[in-house]
């Protein structure tokens, strides 16, 4: 299927740290049919600045948006109508692909109107390599799959929405719950690594756990006294770890 366009979203704000190995990524991929969109919330940091020193070596089909956002999933609702491909991937600005994955992502995607192709995901604590794991759709109910490897079909976002803008860290699961329970829609795993990321964010906090427990329980895989529980276990575990970091810094 080499001729589908593929369009890759990259959400930022003040990320000139770490930008730089995303926008190499892109520039590296095996696969030419590219669009790249990145959506800035209106950096002041140099980060439009090392956008333009690589302008020239991004696919032809770039646009940059540079504007005031509410936020991280409202950048990426822009750019998910602003997309064009057949295919879209989000990639974090402090997170990279492979340089096969489109291609494989491309490789394995079955044509239908209503498909995401996952992958596998190596993360990173601290610069250093943690873990790579893959969460298969099947226990969605459980366990959100790795949404930095995602790659949509257009078409599922025109017929069952975009992000939630509710939620701060949880929207990507919502819309995959949301995929799920339809049950119109083809999921496809790929058993290679398709991203890499960056752990520490608003996701992989406690925060980001009580808001999936909402999730969860607004789909009906969880009942209101564990969504309560759990939810209790999530603020008492984020109470000892901010006392324990107020401890060390005393």
């Amino acid at each position: 299927m080499q001729d589908v366009l593929v369009s890759v979203l990259t959400p930022c704000f003040n990320s000139v740290k770490t930008i730089e190995k995303t926008l190499e990524c892109i520039e590296q991929q095996t696969y030419p049919d590219i669009e790249y969109i990145i959506l800035d919330g209106g950096s002041t940091d140099g980060t439009l600045d090392i956008i333009e020193h690589h302008r020239a070596k991004l696919p032809k089909q770039f646009t940059l948006v540079s504007e005031k956002d509410n936020g991280i999933y409202d950048a990426m609702n822009k750019g998910i109508r602003q997309a064009s491909g057949k295919l879209i991937g989000i990639v974090n600005s402090d997170d990279w692909y492979e340089k096969d994955t489109i291609e494989n992502v491309v490789k394995a995607y079955q044509g239908n109107q209503y498909e995401v192709v996952y992958g596998m995901q190596k993360t990173y604590l601290n610069g250093k390599e943690k873990s790579t794991f893959i969460y298969h759709h099947d226990f969605l109910p459980q366990q959100m799959i790795t949404h930095p490897t995602c790659f949509v079909t257009k078409d599922v976002y025109e017929k069952f929405g975009v992000f939630d803008l509710q939620y701060k860290s949880a929207a990507d699961y919502d819309f995959m719950l949301r995929l799920y329970q339809t049950k119109q829609v083809t999921f496809t795993p790929v058993m290679k690594i398709l991203s890499n990321f960056q752990l520490g964010g608003m996701s992989s906090s406690q925060v980001g756990v009580q808001e999936n427990l909402k999730v969860r329980y607004k789909y009906g895989y969880l009942s209101k006294k564990q969504l309560v529980f759990q939810t209790i276990k999530s603020k008492i575990y984020q109470w000892l770890h901010e006392k324990g970091k107020n401890q060390e810094g005393s």
